[in-house]
């Protein structure tokens, strides 16, 4: 058995997450024939450029980002704003504009691709906060998703591993009545999780275990990970990696 370590930033993860999401059978089903609902997010926004085979203006395709400014300076780093984007059989579906036009018309075999705010991972459970008063983007698809039976894809970096219990926490947050608490709401998702290490194990057949995390100086957020596996398939982790690497931040600092 052949093993590697190597650490990846948080824009180095998101792509490799993204492209682990194009190799999972779901989304090439749906790829070939059926819908994909691409929601806005900052790693679906590397999402979607895998998808598409192009780039596209990722600061653009965010929804409630978490940023270290407020004001003008949000808007610096935020400062555009592009159509969501859903696929039909591969290519862009011009008479459905928004993720929600598509929810309505989604059904068995059709994918739902949505990002997280909190990842439990060892329960599989993704968590999303909540701030639009009927549900935001996950408000419009969970009833349809379970009374039709489409499908969910969750990329989410591991950075968002939360300690505690999310589900207790989305119980204490849902009771707190709005005189003892006006924050956003915590919503648990149960879906098809795709990290680093599901995208690995996709990409490559190695396997993956996290074993540090956090880094200053632009690697806030890094993952230290270990794959493992045969020559050949740590060999395929390795130059993947390196294909990843140095990865521009997904936007640029504000002082």
């Amino acid at each position: 058995m052949a093993i590697a370590t190597f650490s990846l930033t948080v824009s180095e993860s998101k792509r490799l997450i993204a492209k682990g999401v194009t190799k999972l059978p779901c989304v090439q089903r749906a790829m070939g024939k059926g819908l994909i609902a691409v929601c806005k997010g900052t790693t679906n926004a590397y999402v979607l450029e895998e998808l598409l085979g192009k780039s596209v203006e990722k600061t653009g395709y965010v929804l409630g980002a978490t940023i270290p400014v407020k004001g003008a300076a949000r808007a610096q780093l935020l400062p555009t704003s592009i159509p969501d984007v859903v696929l039909r059989d591969g290519q862009p579906a011009s008479d459905l504009p928004t993720v929600q036009d598509a929810f309505k018309a989604m059904g068995r075999g059709d994918v739902v691709i949505k990002g997280a705010n909190a990842l439990d991972y060892k329960h599989k459970l993704a968590g999303v906060l909540i701030g639009h008063p009927e549900g935001g983007t996950a408000g419009g698809f969970v009833g349809p998703m379970h009374g039709r039976r489409f499908g969910l894809v969750i990329p989410v970096g591991l950075e968002k591993q939360v300690v505690g219990d999310l589900r207790a926490a989305e119980v204490d947050l849902l009771s707190a009545g709005p005189d003892k608490y006006t924050g956003p709401s915590l919503w648990v998702l149960h879906g098809e999780i795709v990290t680093e290490i599901e995208a690995l194990r996709l990409l490559t057949d190695a396997e993956a275990v996290q074993i540090g995390a956090g880094g200053v100086g632009g690697a806030e957020g890094a993952v230290w990970l270990m794959v493992k596996g045969t020559e050949e398939a740590v060999s395929r982790a390795t130059a993947l990696v390196e294909q990843v690497q140095g990865e521009p931040a997904f936007c640029a600092c504000v002082g």
